[in-house]
């Protein structure tokens, strides 16, 4: 199979740079829809290590592998049978070593996806647990009597629908689960359950990963009183989390989620994580009411995880300029030696440029906001080629969480289909049988082979400003303060080592007037922006400029 990687050349070794996270962009890879390449049409390892080229061209400094682990494969690998070995559809330990190197000789840093709050029913844990009430891992996972009329121990709700609680007849009790049914949650109030997932971590850290992702990081801990949470009123919901049509946004997740116990764990984790030079972890915060407390908690003070993301901006909120100050201003405050993840995208919501309804000029102003932020920023995948959110018929789900909300809610399928490599067959390039997920047809003419011989594409305007922040670490490290925030309008000043950088973006199809911060500002062309430098910024349109040295502000 020809995978028309380009040629890249191998960067010099250089020492470790233990603050490398610090202001990264991280490349989220789906594997199972990146690149296929044997055939099966499910993407693998070693197709990544074929397309490696793509992302490190692109210009990021890491990627994000989603779970790759043994795995029943109900919810494609967030559902764990075994934490230490590869599941065969994606390959084998020793394809995941290559893949390692390879990332490792072009620059890149590998971050790998652990889902430590749940496992598969099928782990041999929970097989062992469901046995008894006395075996040695009986109380490995969250088990509760039921009431005395048989009904639930409580009220706690599933992401997924229903209940959170499932009755098991060979144990004669329920287990918790907060997302499907066959994904049991661990009880990590047990000391022996936490020293057994943190050498779950260290193993990997042997095998010479960079860090993590982790997976629902405020789920690891629940109240073991298994007090109900409490109603939300109405117009304190929101979906956030969950879509409009599931009842889990009707409460306020006091108990089954974001416990204080979380705290001394995290401690241990990042204990681990620093005996490995350069390691790092970003978590994911899923929370609708105090995401962006939980980020700033979990991230403050230098002991627990590296960065953490909330939904603040993967929600199908208006993507206003006075939302965004809200969002950072909120953070700063809280979070003042917290470090944050921004993302616009991922593989659980919506293709940001479908769900905020933006166009191309549009997609490409948003991106240099995101990549003008203070903090980590996470790309994923298809995000550098501009896809949109694809319709999968109904006969062609796989997500579970779709299948059961259709039609008003149609799962995460439309954000997962196979990347487009290639614009002349029906499958992108991505593999040469049945692909698990139909590529969308509109998606072939965005394919990367084209786009990197077209240098107006959507993928060369992504190269350009990735390329811009990372000679500007003043984008990546520096302090952020909000100018002037409107609806259909946004500035910052970015601040370091007495470096000052203005950046102006106009969020509309109205022209709108540039106010620059006092003092002479000279506009930085290099940005893959075409504003004139005068009074005003064009509609979809970016200003930088910076300060004169030689002028005291």
């Amino acid at each position: 199979m020809n995978l028309l990687d380009p040629m890249v050349e191998r960067k010099a070794e250089t020492p470790v740079d233990a603050d490398w996270w610090r202001g990264a962009v991280i490349y989220q890879i789906y594997p199972r829809s990146f690149q296929d390449s044997n055939g099966d049409g499910i993407g693998d390892l070693s197709g990544i290590i074929h397309r490696l080229p793509h992302v490190a061209e692109l210009g990021v400094d890491a990627i994000w592998i989603s779970p790759f682990f043994r795995s029943p494969m109900l919810d494609f690998g967030y559902d764990v049978s075994d934490y230490r070995d590869v599941d065969p559809m994606f390959g084998t330990l020793h394809d995941f070593d290559a893949l390692i190197e390879r990332a490792h000789e072009l620059g890149l840093k590998v971050l790998i996806d652990l889902v430590l709050s749940h496992t598969s029913d099928q782990h041999p844990w929970f097989n062992e647990s469901r046995n008894s009430a006395d075996n040695a891992r009986s109380d490995w996972y969250v088990w509760a009597d039921a009431k005395p009329d048989g009904s639930p121990p409580n009220n706690w709700l599933s992401i997924f629908g229903g209940s959170a609680w499932e009755w098991d007849g060979e144990r004669m009790q329920y287990y918790l689960h907060n997302f499907l049914r066959e994904q049991p949650d661990l009880n990590l109030h047990n000391p022996e359950v936490q020293q057994e997932l943190l050498s779950v971590v260290r193993f990997w850290l042997e095998r010479g990963v960079d860090g993590f992702r982790l997976d629902t990081i405020n789920f690891y801990f629940h109240d073991e009183q298994l007090r109900d949470n409490p109603a939300l009123e109405p117009d304190e919901r929101n979906d956030t989390i969950a879509p409009s049509v599931n009842p889990y946004n009707w409460q306020n997740h006091l108990y089954d989620k974001n416990r204080p116990e979380n705290l001394d764990f995290l401690r241990k984790f990042r204990a681990l994580l620093d005996e490995f030079p350069g390691s790092t972890a970003v978590g994911e915060v899923g929370d609708s009411q105090r995401g962006a407390e939980i980020q700033a908690e979990y991230t403050s003070g230098g002991d627990k995880v590296h960065m953490c993301y909330s939904f603040d901006f993967l929600s199908a909120a208006a993507p206003t300029g006075t939302r965004f100050a809200d969002v950072l201003e909120r953070f700063e405050r809280i979070g003042s030696d917290s470090w944050a993840c921004w993302a616009f995208s991922n593989h659980d919501v919506m293709r940001h440029v479908s769900r905020w309804s933006l166009d191309e000029p549009g997609a490409r102003v948003y991106a240099a906001l995101l990549l003008c932020l203070r903090g980590s920023v996470c790309l994923y995948q298809g995000e550098e080629l501009g896809l949109t959110e694809a319709y999968v018929p109904y006969d062609a789900l796989q997500d579970p969480y779709g299948i059961r909300f259709w039609p008003k809610f149609k799962g995460r399928d439309g954000c997962r289909t196979p990347m487009v490599w290639v614009q002349d067959n029906q499958s992108g390039g991505f593999t040469e049988g049945k692909p698990w997920l139909p590529v969308a047809m509109e998606h072939l003419g965005r394919a990367a082979l084209g786009q990197v011989t077209d240098p107006d594409s959507t993928l060369q305007f992504y190269r350009a400003m990735l390329h811009f922040r990372a000679h500007h670490p003043v984008l990546a490290k520096g302090s952020m303060t909000v100018h002037e925030a409107r609806d259909d309008y946004l500035s910052l000043i970015r601040e370091s080592d007495g470096t000052r950088m203005f950046c102006a973006f106009n969020l509309g199809p109205n022209r709108q007037p540039l106010v620059r911060p006092p003092g002479q500002w000279t506009q930085d062309t290099t940005a893959p922006f075409t504003t004139a430098d005068d009074d005003t910024l064009a509609p979809w349109q970016a200003w930088f400029g910076q300060q004169d040295t030689s002028e005291e502000s």
